[in-house]
Order: structure tokens, then sequence, then C-alpha cells
């Protein structure tokens, strides 16, 4: 289960600026395959010819595994003649969830509450969550005259995005220690939304936020500006999941998705020097300019890649995102259909993940 833990962990780093992406404004195509007429939706009579696959993820170290598989070309070395892969990169999962219930994405990787949404507002019909990326790798970072959570009364503290993984996070943390927020910045503490998370970092070094909870390496550049970490939200970080009208369509390409995620995350962890530059340099190729090597060290060093997608804590999130108010409450059984990972597993000699 999610636990919230607490305290003065110190992290070092430099500064990152990201120019804000929309969710329709950088993207890039991999694999020398021809693409099918209307991208990932093709009908089943042509479901053997070559499928382009709408991919979504964010310009975070949370989602290396997207980084390093772009940039290595396994995307386009494990779907090979079946297809070739369209990425989008946006500035928060929530922009995701809104693309994939509009039609506009097949795959991404995701937040947990992302994820829960998408379940949630479509009533179980739109999306699985077919692998895990990572755990761990987000903080609430914070002035350093503030040193209690109490000291936040009356203060701003800046989130990706209304109902994000680190929004829900810092919200349900708040409201254990009995301090108050809504939607609209009101209450004991103004959560303020701020996109692209470069932007809170600006805003933080400036002294105009008090504290955010943000992903890395945002917090850890934070830490480098001086801030210190108040709470570390431990649980899944970031999952792969993909449209159920896609996976019952394209079954073999979903498994070519699920090996080059694989592909990525064996790298990551046999190669970790390697798979910091490799991540790095995919990441300089969205935002202009590269991490430090202060930044990316430790950015890498709080996340734990892994295909299992933690399912208890992802149930636990949604409880946390139903307890401060943003979700209804809502069943989540068979948002994980992990079959396909786990034969891919299995066939690795690897142990199986759970669906909790």
């Amino acid at each position: 289960m999610r636990s919230i833990l607490a305290g003065a962990a110190v992290v070092v780093g430099g500064a990152l600026l990201v120019a804000g992406c929309s969710s329709g404004g950088s993207s890039s195509a991999s694999s020398p395959a021809s693409s099918a007429a209307g991208g990932g939706a093709t009908s089943s009579a042509a479901a053997s010819a070559p499928v382009t696959v709408r991919l979504g993820y964010l310009a975070n170290i949370t989602h290396a595994p997207a980084l390093i598989g772009v940039k290595n070309g396994y995307f386009a070395k494990e779907l090979g003649s079946a297809g070739s892969v369209k990425t989008t990169i946006y500035t928060s999962g929530t922009q995701e969830t809104t693309a994939i219930l509009a039609g506009q994405l097949d795959a991404a990787y995701v937040g947990p509450n992302p994820a829960i949404n998408a379940w949630q507002k479509s009533g179980g019909t739109a999306i699985k969550v077919i692998s895990g990326a990572a755990t761990g790798g987000a903080s609430v970072v914070v002035q350093p005259s503030v040193t209690s959570a109490a000291q936040l009364k009356g203060k701003s503290v800046a989130t990706p995005s209304l109902g994000n993984t680190q929004d829900v996070a810092a919200r349900y943390w708040l409201k254990q220690q009995g301090l108050t927020t809504d939607t609209t910045g009101g209450g004991d503490v103004t959560i303020k939304p701020t996109a692209p998370n470069s932007a809170a970092v600006l805003e933080f070094k400036s002294g105009q936020i008090a504290g955010a909870s943000e992903p890395s390496p945002y917090d850890v550049q934070m830490v480098q500006d001086g801030g210190k970490v108040l709470l570390t939200e431990p649980g899944v970080t970031t999952v792969l999941m993909v449209t159920q009208s896609f996976l019952s369509a394209h079954p073999d390409v979903v498994s070519d998705l699920l090996k080059a995620n694989l592909d990525a995350l064996n790298f990551i962890k046999s190669s970790p020097a390697q798979a910091q530059q490799v991540a790095n340099d995919q990441l300089a190729a969205y935002t202009g300019k590269p991490l430090s090597s202060k930044v990316i060290g430790p950015a890498f060093k709080e996340i734990t890649f892994t295909a299992d997608p933690d399912a208890a804590s992802l149930i636990q999130d949604a409880q946390q995102a139903t307890s401060v108010g943003l979700l209804k409450p809502v069943n989540l059984n068979g948002i994980f259909d992990l079959t396909p990972l786990n034969s891919l597993l299995s066939a690795a000699g690897d142990s199986a993940v759970s669906a909790g």
C-alpha cells in the first residue's frame, strides 16, 4: 500500500527550463513502416496493414522508459514491419487523459491518477493499464524557511495540473495535516496548477510560491535552488496504458510496445550511466537544453524503474483522490490487463506481476 513519507532528504541538481508543449504540438514518428489511414484506429479488415501507434508521454525523468525507447529505437525495432510509433509530448497526464478519451492517442505513459480518471470517465470502457514503468520520484519541495505543513497555511503550492498524481498526493497529505484545499485555489493552502513543470521551478526560485509537488527532475531542481523535501510520495508514478479498442484490434502490436518498454527497463538496469545519458539526450531534443550532471544522477536515483504497476498503490491513489473530492467513488476491477506482460516476463524467465 502507498504510504506518505515526510522528511528532509537532500538532493542536488541544477535548473531546467522547459518550453510549454501543447497537446498536439510536439510530435515525432519512429520506424520506417508506412502509416495506415486513421492511425491506430484501423478497421479489422486492415488489421494486417502497418499500424501507426499514437503514443503519448511527458518530458519527465519518471517517463525515462519512453524517452529511452524512442532514442534507442526500441519501439521501431520491436514493431518492425508491423507499424510505427508517432509520439506526442504533453505537459501533464491530465492532458493525456483528455487525448485518450477524444480518440487522439492509442497508448500513453501516464501517472496513476490520470489512468484512473480515464477509467472512471469512460465507465471502465476506454483503457487498460498493461504495465508499470516507474515508482517513486515525486516530492513536495518547500522553501527553506518552511519546516512543517502548518507553515504552508495561507501560502501557495504549485502542482502540475488539477487531479494529476502529484496534485492528489499534495492535497491528501495537507488534509492529513488538518489543512484544507479546494479546486478553485481556496482553502487553507492555495493549490496552484502550473504548467509546464519548469514554470513552477522558476516560481519557486523567485519566491512566488512556498513549495511545489513535482515529479523528477523538477523536485531535484528545486532542492538545488535551496528547497528541501517535506514530503516524498513513493508509490507508482508512471504506468503504460492503452485504449481497449486498440488492444482488441492489435494485440500483437501491444505486445511489441510491451517488449520495447521492457527493453528500456532492462537497459536502465544493466547500463544506468548510459541510460541517464540517453534519456537526457532525448529530453534535450524536446526542451532545447540537457539536464546538468548534478540533476540527472539524483533524478534517476530517486526512481525505481519497473514493469510492476504496483496495483495496491494505484488503488490507494483512487481512494486518496476520492477523499479530497477530486474523484467520485470508482470500481477499479478490470482496469489492469497484465496477461500480455506476464507472458513476456514468463518467456524471459522473470516473475509475473500482479493486478492485486
